[in-house]
């Protein structure tokens, strides 16, 4: 039986890491090539969710849950097959579309994950926010900041979907996750007429006096229009020319991303043109608002369509390319990466080989 450097047998080893386990201890010069990685080794993967079947799972879900069976919470969160089947989109973000039916009412709640909801379908809905009922309409995003209370309201004849975005998993990986239902199961009592936050804060770089001083950890505007990001993007493109302009959605008195956890982007990419591939420390989930077109993400080919979702795992190489003039909305964990100096991207001038096709 031969002897390691150090003088000890196979059989001394064995018995050493059985008493390191035995006092819940692990050694780590087994395992340290495990844990500090040459670059991220993420579980997320390049995933992609069509609009067509959510839409459609989702229309059967208000078909067979009732309101008071759990439609309040009537949500189907994506999935993404490389986290063991935990309903999170990425390790960080969580993604899902809510269903509400014509003339339902969701009672009111909070919790200590920030959400954001931005419209896809349907009108005549509202979401109340701290007593602030902010109107719902097509490509709207709208923030339910963490512990806020808020309460989703339909006085529609049809059906609306929205699409969700949460930083749960985060929350819970840091045990901060808190919940409370509004006293009673009521809904919340109105402060003032619709969408407060948008009279007070989109004054286009007018602010109330004392607003930037005030500043809080969320954006204190609740609702950011699509007509005005529509506008904001086509402006943005006249100056650059192209092929892609990119927005930051921001707390209008700090300059800010909109929650300390997640941020939120708007992409416009003209018919034609191709960005070049990045790669970034972070995961995002982009929702096609509109257009068509492809991203190869990590050597793998997904096309898209309006409504479909995509997972983008962090430090993989992506690029898209649009057939059609897009937009698409994404959230992002970038704004705790940033707080923690552990952001970094990195750009290539050459297109990278697709090895693979999503179907």
């Amino acid at each position: 039986m031969g002897l390691t450097q150090t003088g000890s047998t196979p059989e001394t080893l064995t018995a050493f890491y059985r008493t390191l386990q035995e006092h819940d201890l692990q050694p780590l010069w087994p395992i340290a090539e495990q844990l500090l990685t040459q670059a991220p080794q993420p579980a997320t993967k390049p995933w992609m969710w069509r609009w067509t079947l959510l839409l459609t799972l989702a229309e059967r879900a208000g078909e067979l849950i009732a309101i008071h069976e759990g439609g309040d919470r009537r949500v189907l969160s994506l999935a993404n097959p490389g986290l063991l089947g935990q309903p999170f989109a990425t390790s960080t973000l969580w993604g899902a579309v809510q269903y509400l039916n014509a003339g339902e009412h969701a009672p009111a709640h909070r919790h200590t994950p920030g959400a954001i909801r931005f419209m896809l379908r349907g009108d005549g809905v509202y979401t109340t926010v701290d007593g602030d009922r902010c109107d719902m309409h097509p490509g709207d995003l709208v923030l339910t900041p963490s512990w806020s209370w808020h309460d989703h309201n339909s006085s529609s004849d049809e059906p609306v979907v929205w699409f969700d975005g949460l930083d749960i998993p985060t929350v819970r990986a840091l045990d901060a996750v808190f919940f409370e239902n509004f006293p009673d199961e009521r809904l919340q009592d109105v402060v003032q007429e619709h969408n407060r936050s948008e009279r007070l804060y989109d004054g286009r770089g007018l602010l109330p006096l004392g607003a930037a001083a005030d500043a809080d950890r969320e954006s204190p505007l609740l609702i950011f229009r699509r007509a005005d990001i529509d506008a904001a993007l086509t402006a943005l493109l006249r100056q650059t020319g192209g092929p892609m302009a990119s927005l930051e959605f921001v707390d209008p008195t700090s300059g800010r991303p909109v929650m300390p956890t997640m941020g939120c982007e708007m992409h416009r990419l003209v018919a034609g043109g191709r960005t070049r591939p990045l790669r970034k420390v972070g995961s995002s989930v982009i929702v096609v608002y509109s257009g068509a077109g492809t991203s190869v993400i990590d050597g793998q080919l997904f096309e898209w369509h309006r409504g479909d979702m995509l997972a983008i795992p962090s430090w993989s190489i992506v690029e898209h390319e649009a057939t059609d003039t897009t937009d698409l909305f994404a959230i992002t964990d970038t704004p705790v990466l940033e707080a923690l100096g552990l952001y970094r991207e990195e750009t290539y001038e050459t297109p990278q080989p697709v090895t693979d096709v999503f179907r």
